[in-house]
């Protein structure tokens, strides 16, 4: 099939949107940290795409997207048939009639890969250890992420063939990490002082900035995701808008009326859940169900972010409360507000007449991917904390681990502060005395 130049252009544009989201991610991950974790915090994401990259050309993306000659293994994971993408290089187009080169299609879906990854370092800020993140990103994406694709996306999946709904990654992407970073945040236990010292973000214009290019990449994201240039397309980027701003609304106004402040960490967090539970629904409902789902996601995810200090889990910057509450409101949403003619007939939700089916499926999906993301991720990240220990020294953690891991501080303070004064990162050299000449 002959290159299609529109699609090819708009989804080389939507991959490079992606991809921005995780730098996007670090700048909202660093803000929220303390000013001696923000380097680290930022550099677990940067180590995504690094060590994501390389699995998806190796084998992650045969193993997500190409077919295994075994219809039984089909079901769970994919063929070996683009190993090294170098299959891809010799093959003009995609071949569903879009028009698309392969190599774009798996360019935009390791964009998908890098940031799920990158995702679940917010829960476990200022204690890991890097060598340790960095061998987990591998395993995990081998072993989670890869997989989970192929049930959803793939051609073949066992999800996919029952008929579960995921338009851009609720379920692949948002609760898969989402329940990562939970067992990870219990592996590893909780950061030293939590509870009993004020952790507050170190730098707020960050997590504005970080939000603003998470919201803007997300159209990429969200309108990307429907392969072509097309009504679809532009009713996910439409819902896409339409879901944040509402999300973030209904965020602020959860603070203002429990807290008696709307906070600028509360717009963009509650932007961020909007994006997140619009993920999976955008190209399938209707704006006015956009609008719920925002609503939805801004309220309920404000509340859920409390629930780690009544469970006692320490998920740093509250992946948990947004990325998984919000992947869960979004895709079960769709068993009720799926829509006709952006669906199957049989794939309606409940409230267009298409019954308990779609549902059950909508349900179904964060159960399955959960539960196999949170207990898989135990077990490695188990496996790792018992040989190369997972954490860092308690001094270490104490003293700041941008100083003790990457030997670098995010800020040169020392001009600020007067001699035998101690800055947030540590005790400052004292200035030169002033000579007369």
């Amino acid at each position: 099939m002959q290159i299609d130049t529109g699609t090819t252009a708009w989804m080389l544009a939507a991959t490079a949107l992606v991809l921005l989201m995780t730098p996007g991610l670090a700048f909202f991950y660093g803000g929220m940290t303390r000013a001696k974790s923000v380097l680290n915090m930022m550099m677990m994401s940067f180590a995504a795409i690094i060590t994501v990259t390389v699995i998806w050309v190796l084998f992650g993306y045969s193993l997500a997207f190409t077919e295994n000659p075994s219809s039984a293994v089909n079901n769970l994971i994919g063929g070996f048939d683009a190993l090294g993408l170098q299959s891809l290089v010799d093959t003009a187009t995609k071949d569903d009639g879009t028009g698309m080169p392969s190599l774009v299609f798996a360019a935009f879906q390791l964009t998908f890969a890098i940031i799920t990854v990158a995702l679940i370092s917010g829960a476990i800020a200022d204690r890991a250890k890097f060598g340790a993140w960095v061998l987990f990103t591998v395993v995990w994406a081998t072993i989670v992420y890869v997989p989970v694709a192929h049930w959803v996306w793939g051609t073949g999946g066992w999800l996919n063939s029952m008929g579960i709904e995921d338009f851009a990654g609720g379920t692949v992407v948002h609760i898969n990490a989402g329940a990562a970073a939970l067992a990870l945040a219990l592996v590893i236990g909780k950061r030293q002082g939590w509870r009993k010292e004020p952790m507050r973000p170190h730098n707020l214009t960050l997590v504005l900035l970080g939000a603003g290019l998470l919201w803007f990449g997300w159209f990429g994201f969200n309108a990307g995701s429907e392969l072509a240039v097309d009504g679809t397309a532009a009713l996910a980027f439409m819902n896409t808008q339409i879901a944040t701003a509402v999300a973030a609304g209904a965020w602020l106004v959860v603070e203002k009326l429990r807290d008696g402040h709307a906070t600028s960490l509360g717009v963009a967090s509650g932007a961020v859940a909007g994006l997140v539970a619009i993920t999976p629904a955008c190209g399938f409902v209707d704006p006015w169900a956009a609008m719920l789902i925002g609503l939805l996601a801004g309220a309920i995810c404000a509340y859920a972010v409390g629930l780690k200090y009544k469970l006692g889990y320490d998920d740093s910057l509250d992946v948990v409360g947004v990325h998984l509450v919000g992947g869960v409101v979004g895709a079960v949403a769709l068993g009720f507000v799926a829509a006709y003619p952006f669906l199957d007939q049989q794939s309606e939700g409940l409230f267009y007449g298409g019954g308990f089916g779609q549902l059950g499926l909508q349900v179904l999906g964060p159960v399955v991917i959960g539960g196999y993301s949170f207990v898989i991720t135990w077990v490695i990240a188990k496996i790792i904390d018992k040989t190369m220990g997972f954490r860092i020294k308690e001094g270490d953690e104490v003293t700041g681990i941008d100083v003790t891991t990457h030997a670098e501080t995010g800020y040169d303070l020392g001009t600020v502060y007067a001699s035998g004064v101690t800055s947030p990162n540590g005790p400052v050299t004292p200035a030169p005395k002033k000579v007369d000449a």
